[in-house]
């Protein structure tokens, strides 16, 4: 899937216009308010950006992996909460679907996830199984043509908004990853409920809740893929997730290195602007060095996986590199700015708090580790 060029670069400059006359003026307002417009999120819909890795034939864009990784990387010039609004429907939300769906369960619900009509989570982690995601306690209990779920997940994002949550869940007695199984759970199923949003560091507008299910009776219509296949499903929708977030972190980084560069030439020090100062200099070329780095593996990754090859080790490489990047880049714009970096008014410490969330959520830092390693001996070296 993807667009003709011309159709895409239309599309991507009016993303970039959207992100910096229309969203980066209301960041303080996102912030303040925890919450992003709803007129904004309408005109989210209009670009069709619930949509985006949806097929064509179900009303989304299509795009192509290179494709999303670049208007990723375009959203990342704002606060990430804009770009979770429609985050979860073109990844984690509704990969799986996308992937396991069978014809009719496509059909009845990516249509309203591409408008946006649906809004969609991914129910993975629980208070005590994080990153070993094939230890989850939630049970599914074959009734006849329902499967009884009854658990509890956590740090859900959108699910204070989501009417469809894809949950993984354990059925039978098979052990660790062999016994879970993804599940499509409508929110207004009796017996299901969404806890208060939680407070947070940073990412102010995006919302995070627990998501449990009491005895909550799911068709087995739902039922995503065969039983024992969730881990193997919740791993792919991982896989191109991560590419996403690390795109994102580029973004980002670009955005903090406009910001510092911005303020260096302006500020001055000892009768010039700090941007002369050889040891602000270096801190520019470190921070500009390693996104170029980033960006230039996310967009190889993305080529490679849209030509069919196998990228669990590439993937996992970019979102530590690029996550990792980003941490360190928002905190040399906090050294750049000073002590006006410290300030809220300036925005730099605000997206210090914000970048800080990618090296913890889909997976974190020490678990790409684990990946890159094990695939790394897997495949020789």
């Amino acid at each position: 899937m993807s667009l003709d060029p011309e159709t895409f670069e239309l599309l991507l400059a009016a993303v970039r216009r959207f992100v910096d006359e229309r969203l980066r003026p209301l960041e303080a307002e996102v912030e303040a308010q925890d919450a992003v417009p709803d007129e904004v999120i309408e005109e989210m819909r209009a670009l069709g950006l619930f949509g985006m890795s949806i097929d064509p034939q179900y009303g989304g864009l299509g795009l192509s992996m290179v494709e999303e990784v670049h208007v990723a990387m375009a959203f990342g010039h704002a606060t990430p909460a804009f770009r979770s609004v429609f985050g979860t429907n073109v990844g984690i939300g509704s990969q799986g679907l996308v992937m396991a769906g069978s014809d009719d369960q496509k059909a009845r619900w990516l249509p309203l996830i591409a408008a946006g009509q649906i809004i969609t989570s991914f129910a993975l982690t629980e208070p005590d199984v994080g990153s070993d995601s094939g230890a989850v306690k939630t049970r599914a209990r074959r009734e006849g043509d329902v499967y009884r779920l009854t658990g509890t997940k956590r740090f859900i994002t959108n699910a204070d908004k989501a009417s469809l949550f894809t949950v993984m869940a354990r059925t039978g007695d098979a052990p660790g990853a062999k016994g879970v199984t993804a599940f499509l759970v409508p929110r207004d199923l009796p017996g299901l409920s969404v806890g208060e949003p939680e407070r947070k560091m940073g990412q102010r507008g995006a919302k995070v809740a627990d998501v449990m299910f009491d005895d909550v009776a799911v068709p087995l219509d739902n039922r995503l893929g065969a039983e024992g296949e969730g881990f193997r499903i919740a791993m792919r929708v991982l896989d191109r997730g991560r590419l996403h977030m690390a795109a994102l972190a580029v973004g980002l980084a670009e955005r903090l290195i406009e910001d510092s560069v911005a303020y260096a030439l302006q500020r001055r020090q000892f009768g010039k602007p700090i941007a002369e100062h050889q040891l602000v200099q270096a801190m520019i070329a470190d921070s500009k060095t390693e996104a170029l780095a980033a960006r230039a593996l996310v967009l190889e990754t993305a080529a490679a996986k849209d030509a069919g090859r196998d990228v669990v080790l590439e993937c996992a490489s970019s979102k530590l590199f690029a996550t990792e990047m980003v941490g360190r880049v928002a905190d040399r714009a906090v050294q750049i700015f000073g002590g006006a970096g410290y300030i809220a008014d300036y925005g730099i410490e605000r997206l210090y708090r914000d970048v800080r969330l990618l090296r913890l959520y889909e997976g974190t830092s020490q678990i790409q580790q684990l990946i890159v390693a094990r695939e790394t001996l897997r495949r020789g070296g």
